[in-house]
């Protein structure tokens, strides 16, 4: 009588098959986490490049837009200009608003040491917006940078020069221009690169205030 032969797999074999199956789960689950978070990483750089992108080209047509917007001084009861311009502090009045609200906007832009660069916006009245501009919450727009500020005047002798410091109540204008350079800090150099703005303003004189045509002291 003749006997069946038994055809399977000995248990032997079975512990091998997944053995191997365990270990190509194992490396093809590795691969997929590791792609993944390249993906993550690359993304969010991708991310931070378009937020700074953004802010840069929102911060331009701002300073493009900057407007002699005048207040009374209550202590002295004359009329100034609002522009407060020194090489690590900006604030001015702008005809753009990020929002895209009617009205004029005041802006405000500084630097903190290890931390970035802060923006600060309040709307624009008949006074001075200072006290607004103290009650109101920055926003870090650039991390790890730090901004420097310059100011393009003309003196009496018609050259125009840059200084690092306008303040338009003692000039009672604004200036030309406004040059602004964003640092990255010294740990972070190697990762990002520096970003400028020069940007001209048209509206330098108010209409009615005489600017203030003996130069800036120097």
């Amino acid at each position: 009588m003749a006997t069946l032969k038994q055809t399977g797999f000995t248990l032997v074999e079975i512990i091998l098959a997944l053995g191997l199956t365990a270990l190509l789960l194992g490396l093809l689950s590795t691969g997929v986490y590791i792609v993944a978070d390249d993906w993550n990483r690359n993304s969010d750089v991708l991310d931070e490049s378009l937020d700074q992108a953004l802010a840069i080209l929102q911060i331009d047509r701002a300073l493009h837009g900057a407007f002699p917007h005048s207040y009374t001084n209550i202590e002295t009861l004359g009329r100034e200009i609002y522009f407060h311009g020194e090489d690590d502090y900006l604030s001015w009045v702008s005809t753009v608003s990020p929002q895209r609200s009617p009205g004029l906007t005041v802006w405000e832009m500084y630097s903190v040491e290890d931390e970035g660069v802060y923006l600060s916006l309040v709307p624009a009245f008949s006074d001075n917006p200072e006290e607004r501009l103290s009650d109101s919450e920055p926003m870090l727009i650039l991390k790890n940078y730090s901004a420097e500020f310059s100011y393009l005047y003309q003196d009496l002798n018609e050259s125009k020069l840059w200084t690092d410091g306008w303040l338009g109540n003692e000039e009672q204008s604004l200036p030309l221009a406004v040059y602004v350079r964003f640092v990255p800090s010294r740990d972070y150099q190697d990762q990002a690169e520096e970003l400028e703005i020069v940007a001209r303003i048209k509206n330098n004189q108010h209409r009615s205030i005489r600017a203030n045509t003996t130069g800036i002291g120097l």
